[in-house]
């Protein structure tokens, strides 16, 4: 307990920091974004360009310090300000409606990756060298090199081979967005056509992702099987089948829960590459469209969910790790 004390209290040390940071940033930019807002609306009166400076956290008239406050009890009401180019419409509001695509997709193949990649680099790792003859050695000369080059992809790449020969030559699956305009979002019509528009991008990012996970466990693996209760274990004369699931992979992927959190913390995140070929309108899309439109007000709340997301994750990776391997506790203790 008291080791996650410690954790959480560098948690909110480190959030503290992200805040500070995501409030200085748009500060310390050159030019005045209201001032950038206000071209588009000629005749403003100077009550209007003070009202917008208070609603985008940027009144001039107030000290830095008591802005840096009010941006705080902003934070803590949930209010991330309103977004510059589609005003007066709330961040928060936007990040809500394109967060839900983003987790479904991106979550969805973050998870399969690491299954299919543990699993494969698991058998590949038991089935290298003299571990199952010469035969099975041909899984792991086989793996190895196809993990690197799926590691090596270019998401982007991919992607744009997926659009032009699967969805645009074939037509087996939309060329591009999250669903079908006009179709209803409910029942079983609306929930198979948003399945048809994430398949593509969904499979890019399992394929792209899925080198990474195979590399590390089979190392992670490789470096197990070397341990003297995996020897004496196969002293014992147990089958091959328990020395490999339960003595070798099961210490074997508790280093890689850290990464997966770190992963889904990512996730939040979006794939920019794979969201903008696909048009797909995840978080990612959309903090591309705020970085060309010079929208800061989004930037900053993407920003910060990405930074919060992923100190949860680290924390949380923590947590599990403490539950899962009892040498931690022992050396928490």
């Amino acid at each position: 307990m008291r080791y996650l004390l410690r954790r959480f209290a560098v948690l909110l040390l480190t959030l503290w920091a992200a805040v500070t940071v995501n409030f200085a940033l748009p500060r310390l930019m050159p030019g005045d974004p209201v001032q950038t807002k206000l071209a588009t609306i000629p005749g403003i009166s100077p009550l209007a360009r003070s009202a917008l400076e208070k609603q985008f956290g940027l009144d001039t008239h107030q000290s830095i310090v008591g802005q840096y406050f009010s941006y705080l009890g902003q934070l803590l009401r949930g209010d991330l300000g309103r977004s510059f180019t589609y005003y007066p419409t709330k961040v928060s509001s936007m990040i809500g409606q394109s967060l839900p695509w983003t987790l479904g997709m991106v979550g969805f193949a973050t998870l399969l990756a690491f299954v299919l990649g543990c699993g494969l680099g698991m058998v590949a790792a038991w089935r290298r060298g003299s571990a199952g003859g010469n035969r099975n050695a041909r899984f792991d000369t086989f793996m190895v090199p196809l993990g690197v080059m799926f590691g090596a992809t270019p998401p982007f790449w991919l992607a744009m081979l997926l659009v032009y020969f699967v969805a645009f030559k074939l037509g087996w699956f939309p060329i591009g967005g999250s669903r079908t305009p006009g179709v209803a979002a409910g029942g079983l019509g609306g929930a198979f056509d948003v399945l048809k528009h994430a398949v593509l991008p969904a499979f890019t990012l399992t394929i792209v992702s899925l080198g990474g996970w195979v590399l590390l466990m089979r190392n992670s693996m490789l470096t197990v099987m070397n341990d003297d209760f995996v020897k004496f274990a196969r002293a014992k004369g147990l089958d091959n089948r328990t020395v490999a699931y339960r003595y070798a992979a099961r210490n074997a992927i508790l280093p890689i829960f850290t990464q997966l959190a770190l992963a889904l913390g990512v996730v939040v995140g979006g794939q920019v590459f794979i969201e903008i070929v696909f048009s797909y309108q995840g978080i990612g899309y959309w903090l591309l469209q705020a970085v060309l439109n010079e929208d800061y007000p989004l930037m900053q709340g993407i920003f910060l969910i990405i930074t919060v997301t992923l100190l949860v994750a680290n924390f949380v990776a923590d947590a599990l790790y403490v539950l899962v391997d009892p040498r931690v506790r022992v050396g928490a203790g």
